[in-house]
Formats: structure tokens, C-alpha cells, sequence
């Protein structure tokens, strides 16, 4: 899913830097301070490399960068590294909410920003309903594993006194024919 979110985002790096030409040719100037797309795809990149110090790095800055200034871009980069998959700490389901929340303001994002930041919605409330029948899938086969584990320990006590009791009965006819072994014994004896 990484490897397509990336190549999604590079596939249209291209059309957000010739729509981003083209809007501000016709006078959008964009958001003063905005980052360019570049930078997010570029994170991006970095982020789904696999690299784990790479990634610790560039969460511990997106989620400073959303708790100390909090604001649609910083907001936005956090919520595209929560809704990438392949690190420890992605979170579609809070990648999805921040990006609802970035995109209810889109007056303060760039137009690549918002085209951006639909895709990685999408993108990230698809994820969640994989994650979530994933975790229903697992908790289902936990169950079922669980109960197989049970019945199998239930089975195994009930052998085990089965077992027991055989091996009680088996004595007790081993005794009693000992028992009638003497008794013939003494018997031939006394003839």
C-alpha cells in the first residue's frame, strides 16, 4: 500500500506542479509559507524507504511540528505520515480524522495542498477499513483458537480421567486375579 501511495503521489507530482504553475500564473499566489508539494512527496519517500531511524526521525518532527505549531500545514504533514503505512507509528483511522479537519478549512491550503490532501484521505479511509477487518479477522481466529484450545484441554482432561479410572479397574482385576491364583494354588495344594 506504501509502494502505491508513493507512486500515486510521484505519478501526480507532475500534474500538482503544472496545476501549481498554471494557478499561479492565472494570479493564485498560494499561502504565503506553504511548502512546496515536493516537500510532502519527498517525505513521503523517505518515510515508506523502510529506513527505521529515517522514519522515528521524520514522525518525532511531524508530530512535534502538529502539537507545538499547529496549523493546516503542519497538520497535513502529520496527518500524511500517520496515514502512511510501513512504520511503526502509522494510524490510518487518525490519519483519515486529521485530514478531514485539515481539508474543513481549505481556504489556508494551497490548491496542491488540498488535491493532496483528498487523495491521502481517501487513501487513508480505505486503509482504515482494511485495518479494521484485519483486526476483526485477527480477533476471529483468536476466538476460534481459543475455543479449539479450550475443547482441546477439556478432551485431554476427560482422557486423562478416562486414564485413570482404566488404570484403577486394571488393578483392581489384576488383585482380584492374583486373588484366584492363590486361591487355586492352595486348592491344588491341598489335593
Amino acid at each position: 500500500m506504501a509502494a502505491t501511495l508513493v507512486s500515486g503521489c510521484a505519478q501526480t507530482k507532475s500534474f500538482f506542479s503544472g496545476m501549481s504553475r498554471s494557478d499561479t500564473s492565472t494570479g493564485d499566489a498560494g499561502i504565503l509559507g506553504a511548502p512546496e508539494i515536493d516537500y510532502y512527496l519527498d517525505e513521503l519517500r523517505l518515510l515508506s524507504s523502510g529506513d527505521p531511524a529515517a522514519q522515528a526521525e521524520i514522525y518525532a518532527d511531524a508530530q512535534s511540528g502538529a502539537r507545538l505549531t499547529p496549523g493546516p500545514q503542519t497538520n497535513l504533514r502529520y496527518a500524511l505520515v500517520l496515514g502512511t503505512p510501513g512504520h511503526p507509528e502509522s494510524d490510518a483511522a487518525q490519519a483519515a480524522s486529521l485530514l478531514r479537519e485539515v481539508l474543513a478549512a481549505p481556504e489556508l491550503l494551497t490548491q496542491t495542498e488540498i488535491a493532496l490532501a483528498s487523495i491521502a484521505l481517501r487513501s487513508a479511509e480505505h486503509l482504515a477499513v482494511v485495518e479494521a477487518e484485519v483486526q476483526r479477522l485477527r480477533a476471529s481466529v483468536s476466538r476460534a483458537n481459543q475455543a479449539r484450545e479450550t475443547a482441546t484441554s477439556q478432551r485431554l482432561a476427560s482422557l486423562e480421567a478416562e486414564n485413570t479410572r482404566l488404570t484403577q479397574q486394571l488393578r483392581d482385576a489384576e488383585e482380584k486375579l492374583e486373588a484366584i491364583t492363590t486361591i487355586e494354588r492352595s486348592i491344588r495344594d491341598q489335593e
